[in-house]
């Protein structure tokens, strides 16, 4: 009874307590918002300190940012042509051996704070021969973020450089970092060397980087924290690196944490130098191809000093973050397949806000408005000031209770100033959000505005800078009513090209999903992140960027596979130029053939889809487009279906020969076919008749040389679609699709191709026979014994068709006659039968040469390369296994560096990536799983 009676007290107690908690929230809510402002800035009474710099080369405005100018030139980096010299000749090493460096850290340092002790700084920089670096940044409490402490180690000294207080005034470091004949030492330097740009317009020219030769040691781990505690025996706490570096006195514990990442990298550098020279040695078994493993690091450190730093702008305000928050509604809904017009406005206005805002007062996204509190506004959609504090602060508590780790105010003193502009985004649906923004902008930042200005929103408010933003769209293409120039029309062309197919958010989010042991498995967008996290398989353990880890074990490490390119963050910028305003998607290797590589080689894998800008898209795709010739001349498979005919209609015409020599040949081009219907069925009663009879001829080629009618036209527009290209060509003319008749597709002349006259027309005479194993010669000597022609013999065997209501289904047809013995092939009588319509079965025979005859991709167009893609692929497949699809696009990769010679590609790409993968058990990707449904997945069984 006593032991009842003590619970019942102790539970008592723990309800009363935890009543008077939310008791006490509660009013401390209330007093919150009785005390907030509401129609004055909370700047006016907290001001920030980066509030007290003179100037910034990155302010918040929509503008693209602007590099240094520098003489000679020919980049948009300003030393281009010093880093580029660097690449091509490296220095043959680097000299750390003299570095004596005592492991016992001091705890002296130099603060450099005034602009008399930057000079010092820079008078002992002048006598070195390199140094190392590191950098502390601010990102919580700034839009873009700022650079806060920098931390530069001599062999004698530790320097900890105040950027705050000397903010305008670190440009006298520049020609240090400038010179080619210092090294800079650096740690995972791909960040550092762009805030450098951003903040100071500071570049790197001639850099080690730790990390790179990490890479190039294949190390388990290229952490600075690994590094530290392998070769020097010293544990930092990493956990301070996400600290206010603002705040002024710093502690001494960071204090302690910024001389240690700078101090010891010169001696750790030295260390990795004389591992990559002994593995140099080590590896050579001939003086000629000695690999250098020092310059390989050199060269990937320098690399990164070709960076440029840019300015990610979304072609709306906060545009990214709705399409984040649009799934995350959809998963919250149970799944649902849309989402009310209503809540996708609210959702658009809030995060178009929320980016204005956070320009305005120089703050981060999640400061000022969470996510969390975005989506509890659009469900809720409180009806005034009061429901608005509430909401988001419910929403925060709700999200704080699972990260115990977040300190952020809740809500923000940018939504307390700004209460009634949220109530007004949520329940006024009608007027125009441009028109709501620009009032916004007013009311902050105008003659009587709220918010004071700072050297970060001052243009915000200019009329030329809302448009750059806004009204990029408009072109004008006359002046006065003249028309303007070329070059001018080209450009807006081009502009217009842009606007419409670029991508109109960032690609890469660099998301992270750790392992359940706590390794990196790779970087990945949002949407990635979170299907992991409403299927309940992982945790999310950083906010900031977006990280989770999983709560399973998952099949193998990327750096194990030798996919270090994987656990790489990557930047939304060209790898061609660093063009960051805009990008399309480029991939590496051409879809005509990846599409037909197995699933295993490339579901997931990113490695060969990059980023480019217009400019350096059209270069590489004319490269692309040119060594596709020299890829058909090599394997003799030509680039495009040369002939196609009706089959049917040839069949059903007595003297179907005869009529082939009447008309020259049997078939045309496809492309040729579907120009010259188009041509009749729109011009035809209008165009000069004989253009219009020589059109009729080529259809009439098509159909055997009998006459055509307007039904025929309308049918000839089909032949070689995708079954959805026919789907969009039907929606877009209004047609309703018919049965009809398949089509055959005839290869070459048939005095150069006999044998195979109506079959794919793909294959080289001279070279099929070695590609594809069709033994045409040895095929045309036996008919010619038999005193007939092969094209007459294939239609004494029809092959099977399918008919299930698809217009004009495209049946490749084979060689169905009996080879007799001097063929050498076996008792089939069938080779292969390939049918575009998915209803069709695909079956495949394998001939006497253990081949398998061209089988098409029922998705894939026959007006392009596809075709020619799967041949080529299928080819490999059968000769060389997977190996050969691996060597084939290492010979693309190299076709593109050589095309573009880019300088920004993300760390981790290589043109040796080896794309293999281990897949798990369940993996939709095992091969072991995935049935073998054509010819190629048939002949990769073979060779595993």
């Amino acid at each position: 009874m006593e032991k009842k009676a003590k619970i019942k007290i102790a539970i008592t107690i723990a309800s009363l307590a935890a009543i008077s908690i939310l008791f006490t929230r509660q009013q401390r809510r209330r007093r919150k918002l009785n005390q907030c402002p509401q129609y004055s800035c909370y700047l006016q009474s907290e001001p920030k300190p980066q509030h007290n710099f003179k100037r910034v080369l990155a302010d918040n405005s929509y503008s693209p940012f602007k590099h240094a100018n520098k003489e000679k030139s020919s980049g948009s980096h300003p030393y281009e042509l010093e880093i580029t010299a660097l690449l091509e000749n490296p220095r043959p090493e680097f000299d750390f051996s003299n570095v004596d460096l005592d492991l016992q850290r001091s705890d002296s340092f130099v603060w450099v704070e005034t602009k008399s002790q930057l000079n010092e700084l820079a008078n002992a920089l002048s006598k070195e021969i390199f140094f190392a670096v590191d950098t502390e940044q601010h990102s919580q409490r700034s839009f873009l973020g700022f650079t806060a402490l920098i931390q530069i180690s001599t062999e004698k000294e530790d320097y900890l450089v105040d950027t705050i207080a000397l903010h305008d005034e670190i440009s006298i470091l520049q020609p240090f970092f400038a010179d080619p004949g210092v090294c800079k030492v650096f740690h995972g330097s791909d960040n550092d060397v762009l805030w450098l740009q951003r903040d100071f317009h500071i570049y790197v020219v001639n850099l080690f980087d730790t990390a790179k030769a990490c890479e190039v040691l294949s190390k388990p781990q290229k952490s600075l924290a690994y590094l530290l505690e392998t070769y020097c025996g010293v544990a930092t706490n990493k956990f301070l690196q996400r600290e206010d570096w603002r705040q002024r006195p710093l502690p001494a514990e960071m204090l302690q944490y910024a001389q240690t990442d700078a101090h010891y990298l010169l001696y750790i550098a030295k260390c990795l130098v004389a591992e990559l020279k002994q593995q140099g040695n080590e590896n050579s078994y001939c003086p000629d191809d000695k690999f250098n493993f020092v310059l390989e690091a050199s060269r990937r450190s320098n690399m990164v000093c070709l960076q440029v730093y840019t300015k990610e702008i979304e072609s709306y305000p906060g545009e990214a973050a709705a399409s984040s928050i649009f799934f995350r509604l959809l998963n919250g809904q149970g799944g649902v397949s849309s989402i009310s017009s209503v809540t996708q406005d609210l959702v658009r206005r809030l995060c178009a806000w929320r980016d204005l805002m956070a320009r305005v007062h120089d703050e981060s996204l999640r400061f000022v408005l969470s996510d969390q509190a975005i989506i509890a506004l659009a469900n809720k959609a409180p009806a005034n000031p009061t429901d608005v504090y509430t909401t988001i602060a419910q929403a925060d508590s709700d999200v704080d209770c699972l990260n115990l780790s977040s300190s952020l105010p809740s809500p923000s003193p940018v939504v307390c100033s700004h209460l009634d502009d949220v109530e007004h985004q949520v329940c006024n649906n009608v007027e125009n959000l441009d028109d709501i923004l620009l009032a916004n902008l007013q009311k902050c930042l105008g003659p009587n505005g709220s918010c004071p200005l700072s050297v970060f929103n001052y243009v915000l408010p200019a009329k030329s800078n809302w448009e750059l933003k806004n009204q990029s769209h408009k072109f004008v293409y006359k002046q006065n009513g003249i028309k303007v120039s070329r070059q001018v029309a080209k450009k807006a062309s081009r502009d217009l090209f842009v606007q419409k197919f670029s991508c109109k958010s960032p690609v890469y989010h660099n998301c992270r999903i750790y392992a359940n042991d706590g390794r990196l498995l790779c970087y990945c967008d949002r949407k990635k992140l979170e299907w992991y996290l409403t299927r309940d398989l992982a945790k999310l353990v950083e906010d900031n960027p977006p990280a989770i880890m999983l709560l399973f074990e998952p099949k193998g490490r990327p750096e194990d596979e030798g996919n270090e390119f994987y656990i790489q963050s990557k930047k939304n910028i060209c790898v061609g130029c660093g063009e960051g305003n805009h990008y399309l998607r480029y991939r590496i290797i051409p879809s005509c053939y990846r599409i037909h590589f197995p699933e295993q080689l490339k579901s997931h894998r990113s490695h060969d889809i990059v980023l480019l800008c217009v400019d350096c898209h059209e270069v590489a795709h004319a490269a692309a487009e040119k060594y596709k010739k020299q890829i058909s001349a090599e394997f003799g498979i030509p680039l495009f279906i040369h002939k196609v005919a009706d089959s049917r209609k040839a069949e059903a015409r007595p003297g179907f020969s005869a009529s082939i020599t009447n008309f020259e040949e049997a078939g045309v081009s496809p492309l040729q076919l579907r120009t010259a219907a188009m041509a009749l069925l729109h011009h035809g009663p209008t165009m000069p008749s004989n253009r219009r009879e020589e059109l009729r001829r080529i259809v009439m080629r098509y159909y055997g040389g009998r006459e055509i009618s307007e039904e025929d036209l309308e049918r000839a527009l089909l032949v070689g679609m995708s079954p959805r290209e026919r789907r969009r060509h039907a929606k877009k003319r209004g047609l309703s699709l018919k049965m009809s008749k398949p089509t055959d597709f005839p290869d070459r002349q048939q005095d150069s191709y006999p044998a195979v006259m109506v079959e794919s027309a793909t294959m080289d005479a001279t070279k099929a026979d070695n590609v594809l194993g069709l033994h045409a010669i040895e095929t045309q000597k036996s008919d010619e014994k038999e005193g007939r022609s092969s094209l007459t013999e294939s239609h004494e065997s029809k092959p099977p068709t399918c008919s299930n209501g698809r217009i004009d289904q495209l049946v490749f047809s084979t060689i169905w006659k009996k080879m007799n013995s001097t063929s050498k092939v076996s008792d089939s009588k069938d080779d292969s039968v390939g049918n575009v319509d998915d209803e069709c079965e695909n079956s495949s025979v394998q001939n006497g040469f253990g081949s398998s005859s061209p089988t098409p991709n029922s998705k894939v167009s026959l007006l392009g390369h596809g075709p020619h893609g799967k041949q080529v692929v299928d080819y490999l497949l059968r000769e060389y296994g997977e190996d050969g699809i691996r060597q084939f696009c290492r010979r693309w990769r190299q076709v593109f560096v050589e095309a573009l010679h880019p300088h920004f590609l993300p760390a981790g790409w290589d043109v040796m990536h080896s794309g293999r993968r281990e897949f798990g058990e369940f993996s939709v990707y095992n091969p072991a799983k995935k049935p073998a449904d054509d010819g190629a997945a048939e002949i990769n069984k073979m060779h595993h």
